[in-house]
């Protein structure tokens, strides 16, 4: 069978900025609700499929041998919260997990509170976000996504009876708070643009709710939460440079909630809550964040004291609060750190050395007045482990290890780091992991490069079940630590955004030039991906830099930068502009148009592309990916291979489910292996 690769159909629109004219031809795929629009999605799809054909079996062999990795009968670590031992399990041949829990102890009868199995049939998607169960332990809401939009509906369920309740609350972001009296929650809900804007009160079996904020700004985002002492509840508003909290105590829920500190344009906070004293992580006078303090009913900003002396080579990333101690999230010279304050000048860190990178974050840590803290930890070549740290012992426990089906030796593989040198000197971070099978006199290897570089995230150098199966057979996986993320704190991420966005794609380049010069790879052997603001990354290197790399994947990609920044009714748009510019600005216009992928798609010569996407993208709409392949295959001057593969049930986090998850993975890593080997 053969299939032509699909032209889609040119309808110019032009539009006119700042006194330039771009025209775009394919604007019309602006509508998923157009049948011709579907028409050309499914012939892309149905292309996608043919080509793949020649490595449908290795697809198949991958998704075998990346899920036959996973023990199918498995139990996450148990963790305690008011009075219960809550237990998440999965059962064999089952995509998604059980919940229970268990009174007082580990020991005790197993209660079912929710099969998520269950909840799941009969639906192409199902994403079960949240479980919040109510104080008095008889109520829990949960919140299900039947699409991928991240538009959750609220479901509550009656433990005592386990009958679902008449209740349900739709279009919310997931998040509940529960009142302590246990009769009625806070949660936030969305506006057409799936801006979260709106906090409402619910009594249970009430019809009408009560708003009780209203976020009016538009590049403003709010949430709602407790303290981790649950002593207060906190309305959070937030945009990518400023923040602004509102509080009220957890005994008074029909109070009027105060503003802890208004907000000022730059100023970022958050705040938690221990005694008679509110900690304030911030970046007041301090570029990579201070810890502050203040009286309770004394919050605002002329009233923070300093807590912990800044120091400014440190990167302060988060604080939790328990009742003995503090547990704060460092980052020092790229690398994730764990401190423990005991409230006092005595502090200590919690000792993870003896790798050349890794990862250590918080993980479920629920009570409030435990001194045994629950941490997660993984490298690149040490798989997932969970740690219970005692804090005054300085004790680690393992409490659980992925266990890999058919075993793994982590002694076999190699990590190290590496910096690449950037145009104006700046030392790029790269990490890396090879099979030691890979003679080092004969490394020049097939290599993928992996990258992201926006909105401060730092990609960490963890852990992944999958990649064994690229590793084995020869790839080398690197990970740039670009700017744009916060790998090397807050100058990082603000040297790689707005009018300095250049230098994550620059940076990225200069990772891959610095690994083919020490002769890890060559062009012809360089593979490269990143998803979402990442396959932005993508898009701009391949305009940039074509001839570097041999095959490439692009997974949700925002490529049509302008077009969609100056639409203020997409999604996320508004309350991006701090991180991208506003192209109703012409300096942000024109800077923003000299690296937006689909505007500067040119003819040339491109390598073997692979994109990706979801129909019902709340992040990155679907045309977005839909246009820049419409594009390129009609400018491009190679014969390189250009997919597009849409997935028509999902969104921006793709499929769901323990395993189906890895349908993607391996129809990705069957692309690159078959370019590689010549068989696409």
């Amino acid at each position: 069978m053969y299939i032509k690769e699909p032209i889609a159909k040119k309808a110019p629109l032009v539009f006119e900025n700042h006194g330039i004219q771009r025209v775009d031809p394919y604007y019309w795929l602006n509508d998923r609700d157009n049948k011709e629009v579907i028409s050309y999605l499914n012939e892309e799809n149905n292309y996608t499929k043919e080509k793949l054909r020649t490595v449908e079996s290795l697809q198949n062999q991958l998704f075998e041998e990346i899920t036959g990795r996973i023990k199918k009968d498995d139990s996450q670590v148990p963790f305690y919260y008011n009075g219960y031992w809550y237990i998440t399990r999965y059962e064999q041949g089952h995509e998604h997990p059980l919940h229970e829990r268990r009174k007082s102890n580990l020991n005790a009868i197993s209660e079912l509170l929710i099969d998520v199995n269950k909840l799941a049939t009969n639906h192409s998607y199902y994403h079960l976000n949240s479980i919040k169960i109510s104080p008095d332990n008889n109520l829990l809401c949960f919140s299900e996504d039947l699409k991928g939009r991240r538009q959750y509906t609220l479901r509550f369920l009656d433990l005592r009876t386990m009958n679902f309740l008449k209740d349900e609350i739709h279009n919310t972001d997931g998040n509940v708070v529960w009142t302590r009296d246990s009769e009625s929650l806070f949660y936030t809900i969305k506006n057409k643009s799936l801006r979260e804007y709106k906090i409402f009160k619910h009594k249970l079996g009430e019809s009408k709710d009560k708003e009780v904020y209203h976020e009016e700004d538009e590049t403003f985002y709010v949430s709602i939460s407790k303290s981790n002492s649950e002593d207060f509840i906190i309305i959070s508003s937030s945009s990518t440079l400023t923040s602004e909290h509102r509080y009220i105590s957890s005994d008074e829920p029909d109070a009027e909630f105060k503003v802890f500190q208004k907000r000022i344009r730059g100023l970022e906070y958050d705040i938690d809550h221990h005694d008679d004293l509110w900690f304030i992580h911030t970046n007041h006078e301090a570029t990579n964040f201070q810890i502050m303090k203040c009286e309770l009913h004394k919050t605002e900003l002329q009233y923070w004291e300093n807590y912990i002396k800044y120091e400014p080579n440190i990167y302060t990333e988060n604080i939790h609060c328990f009742q003995k101690y503090m547990c704060i999230q460092e980052r020092v010279d790229g690398l994730s750190k764990v401190k423990i304050n005991f409230y006092n000048n005595s502090f200590h860190y919690i000792d993870f050395e003896g790798e050349a990178g890794y990862q250590v974050g918080i993980g479920a840590n629920p009570d409030y007045n435990s001194t045994c803290l629950r941490l997660n930890f993984s490298s690149l070549k040490t798989p997932a482990t969970v740690y219970d740290y005692d804090v005054y012992s300085k004790s680690l426990e393992v409490k659980k290890t992925l266990e890999i089906v058919g075993g793994y030796d982590a002694s076999q593989y190699h990590t190290e780091r590496l910096f690449a040198t950037s145009s104006d000197g700046t030392k790029i971070p790269i990490s890396l992991i090879y099979n030691k099978s890979l003679h080092s006199s004969e490394l020049t290897q097939n290599l993928l490069l992996y990258g992201y570089g926006s909105y401060g995230i730092s990609i960490e150098p963890s852990f992944s079940i999958a990649r064994i199966s690229l590793l084995d057979r020869g790839f080398i996986y690197a990970i740039a630590h670009i700017r744009g993320g916060e790998e090397l704190g807050r100058e990082w991420y603000n040297n790689g955004k707005l009018l300095k966005k250049q230098n994550t794609f620059s940076d990225f380049i200069v990772c891959a030039e610095h690994l083919i010069n020490l002769k890890f790879t060559t062009p012809n052997q360089l593979y490269a991906m990143g998803g979402s603001a990442g396959g932005l990354l993508i898009g701009a290197v391949i305009n940039q830099r074509p001839e570097l790399w041999k095959a490439v994947i692009a997974a949700v990609p925002f490529v049509d930068v302008v077009t969609t920044m100056l639409d203020d009714t997409i999604p996320l748009t508004t309350g991006e502009y701090d991180e991208w510019g506003n192209p109703n600005d012409p300096t942000y216009f024109n800077y923003m148009l000299n690296y937006s992928p689909y505007d500067q798609v040119k003819a040339q010569t491109y390598p073997n592309i692979l994109v990706t996407t979801g129909l019902h993208d709340s992040q990155v709409q679907y045309w977005e990916p839909a246009k820049w392949v419409a594009k390129l295959r009609d400018l491009k001057t190679d014969r390189n291979i250009l997919l597009l593969h849409c997935n028509m049930e999902t969104g921006h986090s793709g499929e769901t489910g323990r395993f189906k998850v890895y349908r993607e993975i391996a129809m990705n890593y069957a692309f690159i292996i078959g370019i590689s080997e010549n068989k696409i």
